[in-house]
């Protein structure tokens, strides 16, 4: 399943879908449930995940902020820009072990084309353990994949 936004015009358009118009971004549900530890702390649970796909990059969960543990949460002055999503904003974890910088972002107001990931949060699965349907998701984290 793919999100298709029918708004048009766009108010928030993506800049850099004009620029590379064969770029791609899919955003479907999760079948599975999901969930987020460091060690034995749990970071977020969720039955409402969505796996973005984009040209070039590793697949990335992004799971509802509301199914975050706030109480882990710590937040984090890191901003960062996508040109196809947007404006990111981040969140440290707090363990018992100490923190753990940088290891979740949300795009608050994505572009219109990424709507479907306001209110969600991803993670660095190379500094959390995201398990999907209790298998362990891989721990390469995101990123570019080289050709």
């Amino acid at each position: 399943m793919r999100f298709i936004l029918l708004a048009n015009p766009m108010s928030n358009p993506a800049p850099g879908f004009a620029k590379h118009p064969n770029y791609d971004v899919t955003i479907a549900p999760v079948d599975q449930p999901v969930q987020v530890k460091v060690g034995e702390t749990l970071v977020a649970q969720s039955a409402n995940a969505v796996l973005l796909k984009e040209t070039r990059h590793r697949p990335v969960w992004y799971l509802p902020t509301e199914d975050l543990i706030e109480t882990v949460l710590v937040d984090s002055d890191t901003r960062t820009y996508c040109p196809f999503k947007g404006y990111a904003s981040y969140w440290h974890i707090k363990t018992a072990n100490g923190l753990i910088e940088d290891a979740i972002w949300t795009y608050k107001e994505p572009f219109d084309e990424c709507l479907p990931i306001a209110s969600y949060a991803s993670f660095y699965t190379n500094k959390v353990e995201l398990f999907i349907d209790g298998e362990l998701a891989g721990s390469q984290g995101p990123g570019w994949i080289e050709d």
